[in-house]
């Protein structure tokens, strides 16, 4: 590292919130240095989801491989390091304990400050890793498998949650829908994949919309919708087209997504709309929002389909932002699974 760059803010950003173990060396807010993905996909498939305890003990045997490979990879040290920013929640507990008692230590003994990251509010930031011109007041769509969230952001830590799922989320009825059709883990690409060779018109399956000007999300009713069709079929004896199935329900949560989004738009009048979370790499979702968004004089911003996912480059761009305003962790910072937006 040159001498100039020690005056410079670096952040260690690392992510245990699920299954995957990751780091990520960040440089003033933008300049990525490293970042190390180390996933358990393969690990979960044979199981058809994550499961908690391989997990927590997966993380616990890939977490300081990872955590070295991003140091080396960036050129610095502990020393170098002005914090470590570390997802907190939500997550599973046991993964999210082995990042969090993994940072703690770190920090104590290179004597630097602490960052306790929301998982939720890292998927957003995302976007500023690589959009370095986005200016406030922002919308953010956030869909990922456990979290569906329409946010807006008024400045870097004042936000205000406009809407959420009251049910399941958008990617968990994604998975839980591929499970069913026999398509693996993990399910939203799998569905994407297979929608591809299907027709979106051949099954009409409900959008629901709650109750008037209601920014909230429901996916349940829409997934037992397909359930039934599925079991219908077969008390008939029938076997129906799965990609068309896959590209009628993906179809059905794209346009409630699609809807629900703008009137949030027209609700607030914001411009710029940042897309986040691990749906944020459908292409059906970009494709049809950028049409939509187009229209009505609105900017759509998303991640590089890698920073959609769990990623420690995202824990470590929003931890840069707490670092600037001194919001550090006290040392008893804990795990919670069951953190939410506020």
């Amino acid at each position: 590292m040159t001498g100039s760059e020690k005056s410079k803010v670096i952040i260690l950003g690392i992510e245990t919130s699920c299954d995957e173990t990751s780091a990520a060396v960040l440089l003033n807010g933008t300049d990525l240095r490293s970042h190390v993905i180390s996933s358990q996909i393969l690990t979960h498939q044979k199981y058809g989801g994550v499961v908690p305890e391989i997990a927590s003990r997966e993380h616990s045997l890939h977490f300081q491989p990872v955590v070295q490979q991003a140091l080396e990879e960036a050129k610095v040290t502990f020393g170098d390091l002005s914090a470590i920013a570390v997802t907190y929640g939500p997550g599973l507990v046991g993964s999210l304990l082995v990042g969090v008692s993994g940072a703690k230590a770190m920090a104590y003994a290179a004597g630097i400050p602490l960052i306790g990251i929301n998982h939720l509010e890292a998927h957003v930031y995302a976007n500023f890793l690589q959009h370095k011109d986005l200016q406030f007041p922002l919308l953010a769509l956030l869909v990922s498998g456990g979290h569906t969230h329409l946010i807006l952001f008024e400045a870097h830590g004042r936000y205000k949650v406009l809407g959420y799922t009251r049910d399941d989320a958008a990617g968990e009825a994604l998975d839980k829908v591929a499970r069913t059709l026999g398509l693996g883990y993990p399910g939203g690409p799998q569905i994407q994949r297979v929608a591809h060779e299907g027709n979106a018109q051949a099954f009409k399956f409900p959008r629901a919309m709650l109750e008037p000007d209601s920014l909230d999300f429901s996916f349940s009713g829409m997934k037992s919708a397909v359930l039934n069709t599925l079991n219908s079929a077969r008390m008939r004896g029938e076997t129906l087209n799965v990609p068309d199935i896959a590209a009628s329900f993906q179809q059905a949560v794209v346009d409630v997504l699609v809807r629900k989004t703008l009137m949030a738009i027209k609700q607030t009048g914001v411009k710029t709309l940042l897309l986040a979370g691990g749906v944020a790499a459908n292409s059906l979702l970009r494709e049809t929002l950028d049409q939509s968004l187009t229209k009505r004089g609105v900017r759509l911003v998303y991640p590089s389909p890698i920073f959609c996912t769990d990623n420690g480059a995202m824990i470590a761009s929003a931890g840069y932002y707490h670092y600037l305003e001194g919001d550090f962790a006290p040392w008893t910072l804990n795990a919670v699974p069951g953190l939410g937006l506020v």
